[in-house]
């Protein structure tokens, strides 16, 4: 197939599916893309050709690196970094050091050993395979790192530093790799060019580099800040940044080391703008899958005799090597025990730089010989690491105490040794959801009430927290609440007080007592609207279904909407409920006079904090956000004047 568009479609369409097809194993969407593209590719199916993949394809993969590189510039924060300096010094370059030394020496004998590589090669050739070994065994794993922390809400010391460690170690691997690419072009190209001089032309390289990705960000921050729209952000960032990369390449230097600057100059601005940050975050994931699956159709199963025991030394040492530097470096900071112990184990996730590192070997022709070998030992590396690393940051994590959906955070709901899918499930369930008893002052019911706040009584979980925030709301409206059961016609009840005893208790603690009726109505819609009718109805209060599906519960809002003419409250229960501190969201001003009904309601009732959160677009400019600010201010001072808001 040399349909370049065909194949697109097929490489993003497949590499999702196995992504999708591997969760349910447990494994990482970048294995199910690699995956992807070893079945597709010459290896496999060979509906992707090798032209269309070396030739057609590989501007995509120039893309993928400059994005790469341009998110790692975005962690390494300068302000962050003070904070753990010391740490972070000390853990990066003894991690960084462990994984080079030992993968370059494991890498060295053992392809000496098994006469991995080409015939007729010297041991200047297998030193110059183990150095560009080694350099890129140094990278890690940012995103894989990172969505294992954020799906173990992870929050402390080992977190905090593990990020900014990320961070600075693909930069330290970047620049490792570029020395490691030079040495090696001085070896074979035969010259007499001394070390020192080699080292000389590495460290310029470097620095223009850098250089070039700073004024490319400066750049970036100046035309952001003429901008306001979304696709002109994403069209101005997305051009420049190409255009460094490819001036890095024209120039003979670092694209990856140029976007990281950029990332990083961006950044560390003392009026940042985050906008192109958060615009490439949507614009990535095709791009991602294209790079990933690519890399795995660069993958030639024949090949991976090549890797054999060197592949397996590859993995094994890296490990070993980041475990131990890591330890090491943390004993030298001096930093706490948690993350001597585990910080290691959550650096050990390998994936889209060092396969951004084999691509630039595979491009530079010099190297050609080097990538058919160095080729299958990494990405066998990354599709060992991106199995097992995932796992041992997960034992880091939690092991360290930092898994906060895990630990003391949710201890109280009855979540320990649950994930946080299955807590979340838990919590929305009877088994999780429960209410706090009425601590505060009994409210003082109004001498003569007017009306009724009426809520529809259901679940026996439910009950209680629906005749509360009835009762609130009754009073703030000087009126009663009332409880409202609709039965089936024949059913027969014999003890109506027991029925309606629970939210009688709760109402009966905060000082008021409650009305009652019990409605026998096929339709609980047409039962809920005729009560409506029937009472003086200020407001009428609906919980969110529990059990089974929604689609009915959604059916009678509809309908009771439709019927009745005082404001509806759905209320939808998760985990334990407690009214003392309320986050009331809001997307538009006019939802303040909407909600400002509640607010007022809720302040009225022992010593409450409410906070409004405004949301805006994520792209939202820094001026704009600061009108939005003061206009909810002086909406509050007009609108709503609560006790503490």
């Amino acid at each position: 197939m040399e349909q370049v568009t065909l194949a697109f479609a097929i490489l993003l369409g497949t590499g999702l599916f196995l992504a999708h097809l591997g969760k349910f194993f447990k494994l990482p969407s970048v294995t199910g893309y690699i995956l992807a593209g070893i079945l597709l590719g010459p290896s496999g199916l060979k509906l992707v050709t090798s032209s269309i993949i070396d030739e057609k394809l590989a501007h995509f993969t120039e893309i993928a690196l400059m994005l790469i590189a341009f998110g790692i510039g975005e962690h390494i924060e300068f302000k962050e970094v003070k904070k753990v300096l010391k740490s972070v010094s000390f853990i990066g370059l003894a991690e960084t050091t462990g994984a080079f030394i030992l993968v370059g020496l494991s890498c060295y004998y053992l392809a000496i050993w098994t006469g991995t590589g080409q015939e007729g090669w010297q041991k200047k050739e297998y030193f110059s395979m183990a150095l560009l070994l080694a350099a890129i065994s140094i990278a890690t794993a940012p995103a894989a790192t990172l969505l294992v922390m954020r799906e173990l809400g992870a929050r402390g010391p080992l977190t905090s530093t593990l990020i900014t460690v990320i961070a600075i170690d693909n930069g330290i691997a970047i620049m490792f790799f570029g020395l490691a690419m030079a040495t090696v072009g001085n070896i074979i190209s035969h010259t007499d060019s001394s070390f020192i001089h080699t080292l000389a032309i590495s460290l310029r390289d470097i620095g223009f580099s850098l250089l070039l990705g700073i004024i490319t960000g400066l750049t970036i921050d100046f035309v952001l800040h003429k901008l306001r729209h979304k696709g002109e952000m994403l069209s101005a960032g997305l051009a420049l940044l190409l255009l460094c990369g490819e001036s890095a390449r024209l120039l003979g230097l670092s694209p990856l080391l140029a976007g990281m600057a950029a990332g990083c100059a961006i950044v560390n601005r003392d009026k940042r703008d985050m906008r192109l940050f958060r615009a490439l975050h949507d614009f990535e994931p095709p791009i991602y899958i294209l790079f990933f699956t690519l890399a795995g159709a660069h993958l030639h199963l024949s090949s991976l005799r090549h890797a054999g025991w060197v592949g397996l030394a590859y993995f094994f040492f890296r490990i070993v090597g980041k475990i131990t530097g890591a330890w090491v470096g943390a004993h030298l900071a001096k930093s706490s025990v948690l993350v001597q112990r585990y910080i290691g184990f959550a650096l050990t996730p390998q994936a889209g730089v060092a396969i951004g590192l084999i691509f630039l070997i595979s491009a530079n022709p010099k190297l050609a010989a080097f990538a058919e070998i160095v080729t299958p030992i990494v990405l066998t590396g990354v599709v060992l690491s991106e199995l097992i690393g995932p796992l041992l940051t997960r034992y880091a994590v939690i092991q360290a105490g930092e898994a906060s959906i895990l630990t003391n955070d949710t201890a109280a709901l009855g979540c320990e040794g649950l994930s946080s899918k299955e807590c979340k499930i838990k919590l929305s369930s009877p088994a999780g959801i429960s209410i706090t008893p009425w601590v505060w002052q009994k409210l003082t019911p109004p001498p003569q009430p007017d009306g009724v706040v009426l809520f529809g009584a259901s679940h026996e979980k439910t009950v209680r927290g629906l005749a509360r925030l009835a009762t609130i709301f009754a009073h703030h409206l000087q009126a009663e609440p009332m409880s409202v059961r609709v039965i089936r016609p024949k059913l027969v009840i014999k003890d109506v007080n027991k029925l309606f005893a629970l939210e009688t208790a709760e109402v009966a603690s905060m000082g008021y007592s409650l009305r009652k009726n019990l409605v026998q109505y096929n339709d609980v819609a047409l039962g809920i609207s005729n009560q409506v009718y029937n009472n003086k109805t200020k407001c009428l209060v609906l919980g969110y279904p529990i059990e089974g599906t929604i689609q009915g519960f959604q059916k009678v809002v509809e309908q009771v909407g439709e019927n009745v003419a005082c404001p509806v409250v759905v209320v939808k229960f998760y985990g334990i409920l407690h009214t003392e501190r309320i986050l009331v969201p809001l997307v538009s001003m006019d939802q303040l006079d909407e909600v400002s009904g509640v607010v007022k309601a809720l302040s009225k009732v022992g010593e409450h904090s409410i906070t409004l959160l405004r949301l805006l677009p994520y792209d939202e400019a820094q001026r704009i956000i600061i009108r939005r600010k003061r206009n909810l201010k002086s909406g509050l001072a007009t609108r709503i004047s609560p006790a503490t808001v």
